[in-house]
């Protein structure tokens, strides 16, 4: 608590489950059987009631179901996970500004019961893994839906009544052209969703994808011009990007997300899952025999424990903040650090204005068009020696 006012908190929660492992996906997650699932949600109940103590510090703003597939499991069961939530946690529906409470959804996996349960639950928030409207692409990728089968469940959460509803979509894939991409961003636009997160697909190593694809040179140029043209035609149709991947119609931003952009409090729940709390970091245990054994107290459960020093929550501060088109605040580094943000990052500011990579305007800092760009080398240029 801060002068006997709780602290606002996001909450995390892993569901290491999916139908199909995706080719490109290197997340923590595989296919499981019902009885396995059972034993996890139990699992991860008892991880819940074990914060009881810790939960008294917080109010809980945002609720994020990620995997995974989250509904790949029974609805009932994620009906189970958020009464054990609402029951340890003071989760913020008396306050004017409701809880945002989002969980994860792949297309083949949702029924109108499952749906109905999420709204049960509180859930108000979906976020549909589309990836592409091209069938082909959507093979290539190892996904078990089709376009049609994501058009039949997105219109199904509209009637069943979910108003705010994010799509995710991939470019930058194997033979991808711009006329596939703009097709794919054309047919999400036209299904009217409230948010679309726009990703690049990063090839990772471990992944069927990096066996099939690592001599591949992914074309840079081709990802630039389908950035700004993703920016361009997102802008025209009533989406406004508020952060490097993300376009919301206003009102609509992602406040689970944005919360980690701007270093509020986070608990991770669950299998691997990551935490940030008064500034120190912890990851819970990824092995699931020893995670389903020693849940029942996140102490048995944390693997790693990483105090922040400062100079580690300069630099996040800088380079979470600057992926937000707002980007940072002057003011609130020097409420946060107790110094004025230019004794640190003064000659860093100065040398990336005048390349016409950030700007400063008052009190913020922010990322040009040519700076998102090459948002990577600009953000390097923040972390100190």
């Amino acid at each position: 608590m801060i002068n006997g006012q709780k602290k606002d908190l996001g909450i995390y929660i892993h569901i290491p489950f999916c139908v199909r492992k995706c080719d490109y996906c290197d997340f923590l997650s595989a296919p499981a059987d019902e009885e396995i699932k059972y034993k996890y949600v139990k699992a991860l109940m008892a991880e819940i009631k074990s914060y009881k103590q810790i939960s008294e510090e917080y109010l809980v703003k945002t609720i994020f179901i990620g995997g995974g597939t989250p509904s790949s499991l029974e609805g009932k069961l994620i009906e189970l996970i958020m009464e054990a939530i609402q029951t340890v946690f003071s989760v913020s529906y008396e306050t004017e500004e409701q809880p945002e409470i989002t969980i994860e959804m792949n297309p083949g996996t949702i029924t109108g019961e499952k749906l109905l349960c999420y709204k049960r639950s509180g859930i108000n928030r979906l976020s549909f893994g589309l990836q592409s409207a091209d069938n082909e692409e959507l093979k290539l990728l190892g996904r078990i839906h089709t376009f049609e089968t994501f058009k039949e469940n997105f219109n199904l959460a509209r009637e069943v009544g979910f108003n705010n509803i994010n799509i995710d979509l991939m470019s930058g894939l194997p033979g991808q052209t711009m006329e596939k991409w703009l097709y794919t961003l054309q047919e999400a636009v036209k299904l009217n969703p409230e948010h679309i997160s726009a990703y690049s697909l990063i090839i990772e190593e471990g992944t069927p994808f990096y066996l099939r694809y690592r001599e591949e040179d992914q074309d840079e140029e081709l990802d630039r011009k389908i950035y700004a043209k993703t920016k361009e035609y997102l802008e025209k149709t009533g989406y406004y990007r508020y952060e490097i991947s993300n376009y919301a119609k206003p009102g609509f931003e992602s406040r689970h997300n944005s919360s980690y952009w701007v270093r509020t409090d986070y608990l991770g729940l669950g299998l691997g899952a990551s935490s940030l709390l008064n500034n120190i970091r912890y990851q819970n245990e990824d092995n699931l025999t020893a995670y389903l054994k020693n849940s029942a107290d996140y102490r048995d459960i944390r693997k790693n424990q990483e105090p922040l020093s400062k100079k580690q929550q300069m630099e996040e501060f800088m380079f979470l903040g600057l992926r937000m088109s707002e980007g940072v605040s002057k003011n609130n580094f020097n409420k946060m650090f107790h110094m004025p943000i230019d004794s640190i990052y003064g000659e860093a500011i100065n040398k990336t204005v005048k390349e016409g990579l950030i700007k400063v305007k008052g009190d913020k800092i922010y990322l040009t068009d040519k700076g998102v760009d090459i948002s990577n080398l600009v953000l390097s240029r923040f972390l100190l020696d």
